[in-house]
């Protein structure tokens, strides 16, 4: 019975490490120009946003589509390491069962 509370212990503290993992999750991306950067968490939601002076020199539809493909480029990496972290739990429980 020790054998399982302690290995169900183990369990729960490294999901409570996972999901503070995940919280932790931010990727940030810069367009090529350096006009705009994009900050996202692991959900791919925005945190943060800046613009340089630079903007001023972009059309409507040119500022649209960098700053799509800026954010899209950082949420690409958050979801990346969100994958990354899945892959890692998933392993550490497959070796449990396992082995």
């Amino acid at each position: 019975m020790d054998d399982l509370e302690a290995m169900v212990r183990r369990q729960l503290y490294r999901m409570q490490g996972f999901t503070e993992d995940v919280a932790r999750v931010r990727a940030r991306e810069v367009s090529e120009d350096g006009a705009i950067a994009v900050e996202v968490d692991g959900n791919g939601a925005l945190r943060n946003l800046e613009f340089s002076g630079d903007i001023s020199r972009m059309s409507p539809a040119e500022f649209e589509r960098v700053l799509v493909d800026t954010a899209n480029a950082a949420a690409q990496q958050a979801f990346v390491r969100l994958s990354e972290l899945i892959t890692e739990l998933n392993d550490e429980q497959s070796q449990q069962v396992g082995g």
